[in-house]
């Protein structure tokens, strides 16, 4: 299974909020915010494994900014990192200035997926390459994450948690 560049599972969903889609401050309405960012992550994650794949995890959102009614807004997703089935995929929002253009970083989260084949058992991935400062970056986090995540479930121990370690030693 030849590696891939996040580039590849890259997905951009742009979308105007519309009236039905705010709350009563005529923001959009954050569950409206997560089911568009779990649409373009599901897309990244099935074209970087090109398997059906199933959100496994909500690991972070940040609603840093509300994003106002009639605001064009912009979700892009790509594969952050590949485990052995299950992918991290990093998703930024962005909010376009209605006269300017200019586009802001309005939220930000992090999805697992898991790859599956058609009876539903996960199947392998695969591994992603990191090619920009910033796919380094997130790509070295997820791991730091990944064992954070099942330190926390109790699925390995303190021990075997070598990233999280190397944070403070």
């Amino acid at each position: 299974m030849n590696p891939k560049h996040p580039s590849e599972s890259l997905t951009i969903l742009t979308d105007l909020v519309l009236p039905s889609e705010t709350n009563p401050l005529n923001n959009l309405f954050g569950g409206e915010l997560l089911a568009r960012m779990d649409r373009a992550a599901s897309i990244a994650a099935r074209r970087h494994s090109r398997r059906i794949v199933v959100t496994a995890s909500v690991n972070h959102v940040a609603f840093n900014r509300a994003i106002s009614l009639g605001s064009v807004v912009t979700v892009e997703a790509k594969v952050s990192r590949s485990f052995k089935s299950s992918m991290e995929v990093f998703i930024d929002v962005w909010v376009e200035d209605r006269e300017s253009g200019n586009r802001t970083k309005a939220n930000e989260a992090i999805y697992t997926f898991v790859a599956v084949d058609d009876n539903g058992r996960p199947v392998e991935v695969p591994a992603i390459i990191p090619e920009t400062e910033l796919e380094i970056q997130r790509f070295d986090a997820a791991l730091r994450r990944k064992q954070l995540s099942l330190l926390l479930a109790g699925k390995i121990k303190p021990a075997d948690a070598t990233e999280l370690k190397a944070l403070f030693l």
